[in-house]
């Protein structure tokens, strides 16, 4: 049975959602428009929003995409649809990054039905973790929640956590002496109030005194923003990494799902999570990410997983900025929802 056509209120809901999805620096850098017959949403990404002397290749923008379009999933099962994507749809049009068809009921059970309400819950926690492992049956789960995405999360061990850190280091190194990053970070830094992007203070997060987990440095002003008093890190941090077979648009496309499927099913279990991005940024430290002795992956991500502190809710934009209504006719029951 086909479901009837997505009602004003039904849209709102599904692109405030995606919006709560993650960014590289919070630029949320997508949009989303109806497409006709009101049964479906395309996603595009929105290059104005780019981040390009840290993303010259628009990496970091498709797994932002990506994880909005996870969150539509979520929220498609919320309104009784089942969400079908299609990734990369049309070849004429590279801003086009996704189109989900929202036509089908949701099966008995919908997906992602004990997932929406962490939607709201996850955010970024740049806080020291406890010293606490986590057991052995979530982390099975995040494995498969990543694995049914079409990527790889590998979980750290010692060794291979300490090569990481050790990576990660040497490019935060890099990234402070890089005066165009420096600068382009802090123009994604919002003091003043309110903000509908970018990264408040409050949500920066203390340095390591001990350098034992090398959290990226926001270097905002002394004049406007107090330095946040360092803080001891976990000894050995939960690290782990989200990998691809290829490495092309549509494998970071899912990277951003997986990303976001791990990072909600994380929060329902009470864990934090933060994203060492630091490596990534440059081809030679990228490279040192992967395992020298397994298959050849690409490292798309690095994860710091752990109990601590909830992060800080970042800013998002209202809905009338990211929701493109240009070719918006109505339809049955418009203004009516169908959750």
């Amino acid at each position: 049975m086909t479901e009837p056509a997505l009602t004003l209120d039904d849209l709102r809901l599904l692109t405030a959602t995606a919006g709560a999805a993650p960014s590289l620096h919070n630029s949320q850098p997508w949009r989303f428009r109806p497409a006709p017959g009101l049964r479906a949403i395309r996603v595009y990404g929105d290059e104005q929003r780019a981040v390009p002397v840290t993303d010259p290749f628009g990496r970091a923008l498709h797994i932002s995409v990506g994880a909005a379009v996870f969150n539509l999933r979520v929220a498609a099962g919320r309104l009784g649809r089942d969400a079908q994507v299609r990734l990369l749809p049309d070849s004429a049009d590279p801003h086009l990054l996704a189109e989900i068809d929202l036509s089908q009921p949701a099966p008995r059970h919908p997906f992602g039905h004990r997932l929406y309400p962490a939607i709201q819950q996850r955010h970024s926690s740049r806080q020291p973790f406890a010293n606490r492992d986590v057991p052995e049956t979530v982390l099975g789960e995040l494995i498969a929640a990543a694995r049914e995405e079409g990527t790889t999360l590998t979980l750290l061990e010692e060794a291979a956590v300490r090569r990481v850190l050790n990576v990660t280091a040497e490019a935060e190194q890099r990234i402070a002496t890089d005066l165009a990053k420096v600068a382009e970070t802090r123009s994604w830094l919002r003091v003043e109030e309110p903000a509908t992007d970018g990264i408040p203070a409050a949500a920066l997060g203390p340095q390591d005194p001990d350098t034992r987990v090398p959290m990226r440095t926001f270097t905002p002003d002394p004049r406007t923003t107090p330095a946040m008093a360092p803080q001891r890190f976990e000894a050995l941090p939960q690290l782990c990494t989200l990998a691809t077979p290829a490495d092309r648009p549509a494998d970071w496309l899912r990277t951003g799902q997986a990303l976001e499927h791990v990072w909600l099913l994380a929060t329902v279990h009470g864990l934090r999570l933060s994203v060492l991005h630091q490596a990534v940024e440059y081809a030679d430290t990228r490279w040192h990410l992967r395992d020298p002795e397994d298959t050849p992956e690409h490292v798309q991500l690095v994860l710091r997983l752990g109990y601590g502190p909830p992060g800080v809710a970042t800013p998002r934009r209202p809905v009338e900025e990211i929701l493109d209504l240009t070719d918006y006719q109505g339809g049955a029951g418009e203004g009516e929802s169908s959750c």
